[in-house]
């Protein structure tokens, strides 16, 4: 009787327990953010490219949900870097007046809180593979942000190690030049890769490096297959000069920025396949995007904003609207699609309300847990409100559901610009001169809002 009794104690625990780790695996996802640099809005397949092929990530949309109208919070690359990981404007923490150089004193201050640190709280694995460019001092590189592992580049591919000298011409037919030659990686760049704090490559042959960010990334969910793990991808491309491995090359440059993408896609579709054969696609969290719009001056070897007005550097849709997937089996119901105003900002504290947990008392940030969104197709969203500041941090602007407004100076001029975003998502028709009550409603927020940022912002790092 007691060899029965044994017996029923043994499959109840083993009941038990199977719930109970089912549960805290269900409030333990994990996490992968995959970040392409410069890849414009309209870039994709799912977001209506013609000439690109993406399948992968199609597939992610298919089965995932859309957001048509997902905002970085700068159309540059390290204060929209900074909003993705920290849930702020850039302005709160000091990383809003523009890109930093190798030559840069400055950074991601370290007591900040980030995505990484949150999880890391929390037990989770966590890793950055690809650019940093939240500075590249010790004090301001990964580890010091939550992250147990960093491999990639810690600044842009066009810029060289240590004071971003010596770099080729890109103007005119220079980056055609530069796609001809595969091997000018290594004989026209200075960049470094990065393994934690050590440089172990210079200069880093960018041929091949996509592939190797996707390489570390299997190699880091395989590791932590049984534990939960935060992956953030960020891409060093399809920011310029672009380049593939030879195996895949194709020589024509008008086709570059199409071949680059293209191979993107190929490794989204790895990192995808490797998250099946784990099994852990009903428990992990996949979100594609790209931290600004695309780099139009480039012309080929940039990309589209599709329907969307300019590109990087600007603070018209073009700029800051941004492509974005979210895959969740289980979760997301698929082939769906957001079009409520959804930020980068807004990742942290939705990823907190998604693991149950709570984001630090009296720690002021910018972002609105949005979960409700990836749950429901139907849901209307936390956030209303959304301010444009200009790559230099100028405040430019405000949305307040359809309506934006902006506010630039050229030369001693001030324009004033008002669009009815529901209708009018291309920019084309400026309405300030028949709402001028609007006008003036929408100027007071922006000035209220941004005063507000200004008065409890905290400070970047600096060397001192």
């Amino acid at each position: 009787m007691k060899r029965y009794i044994y017996r029923f104690g043994l499959i109840v625990f083993s009941l038990l327990g199977g719930a109970l780790v089912s549960e805290a695996r269900e409030d333990r996802p994990n996490f992968v953010i995959i970040f392409t640099d410069d890849q414009g809005y309209g870039d994709l397949g799912c977001f209506g490219s013609k000439t690109i092929k993406t399948p992968n990530i199609d597939k992610m949309a298919a089965e995932g949900m859309k957001f048509t109208s997902f905002m970085v919070a700068s159309s540059l690359c390290t204060p929209s870097r900074s909003a993705l990981l920290t849930g702020c404007y850039p302005k709160r923490i000091g990383l809003h007046k523009g890109v930093l150089f190798p030559s840069s004193k400055r950074g991601l201050n370290p007591k900040e809180y980030t995505i990484a640190d949150h999880l890391k709280g929390l037990g989770y694995a966590t890793a950055c593979i690809g650019k940093w460019h939240l500075g590249d001092h010790v004090e301001t590189l990964p580890r010091k942000h939550g992250f147990d592992y960093y491999y990639g580049i810690p600044y842009s591919n066009d810029m060289n190690h240590p004071d971003n000298k010596g770099k080729p011409k890109l103007k005119g037919d220079g980056l055609d030049v530069l796609w001809e030659d595969p091997g000018s990686t290594l004989t026209r760049w200075k960049t470094p890769l990065m393994e934690n704090e050590e440089i172990i490559e210079m200069p880093v042959d960018q041929r091949t490096v996509t592939r190797r960010y996707t390489d570390k990334a299997i190699d880091f969910m395989t590791e932590n297959k049984d534990k939960p793990f935060f992956l953030y991808l960020p891409h060093s491309m399809p920011h310029i000069p672009l380049y593939v491995p030879d195996d895949v090359y194709e020589g024509n440059p008008k086709n570059a920025y199409i071949h680059v993408i293209e191979y993107i896609d190929g490794e989204v579709g790895r990192v995808m396949d490797t998250i099946r054969e784990l099994k852990l696609e009903e428990n992990t969290y996949v979100i594609f995007a790209s931290d600004n719009g695309p780099w139009l001056t480039f012309k080929h070897h940039g990309g589209s904003a599709g329907k969307l007005r300019e590109g990087k550097g600007k603070t018209f849709e073009g700029g800051q609207r941004v492509p974005c997937v979210m895959w969740g089996p289980g979760r997301i119901e698929p082939r769906t699609e957001c079009n409520e105003l959804l930020t980068t900002m807004d990742l942290l504290p939705t990823i907190a309300r998604l693991t149950k947990s709570e984001l630090p008392r009296g720690h002021r940030i910018d972002g609105l847990e949005s979960v409700s969104l990836l749950l429901d197709d139907k849901a209307i969203g936390s956030r209303d409100e959304f301010l444009y500041y200009a790559g230099k941090g100028a405040l430019e602007g405000v949305r307040k559901g359809k309506w934006k407004l902006l506010s630039k100076t050229k030369g001693k001029k001030s324009v004033v610009m008002l669009f009815d975003l529901e209708k009018d998502v291309s920019e084309k028709y400026n309405l300030a001169m028949a709402n001028p009550k609007i006008v003036a409603e929408l100027t007071k927020l922006m000035l209220v809002l941004d005063s507000e940022i200004e008065k409890n912002a905290r400070l970047e790092w600096t060397i001192k």
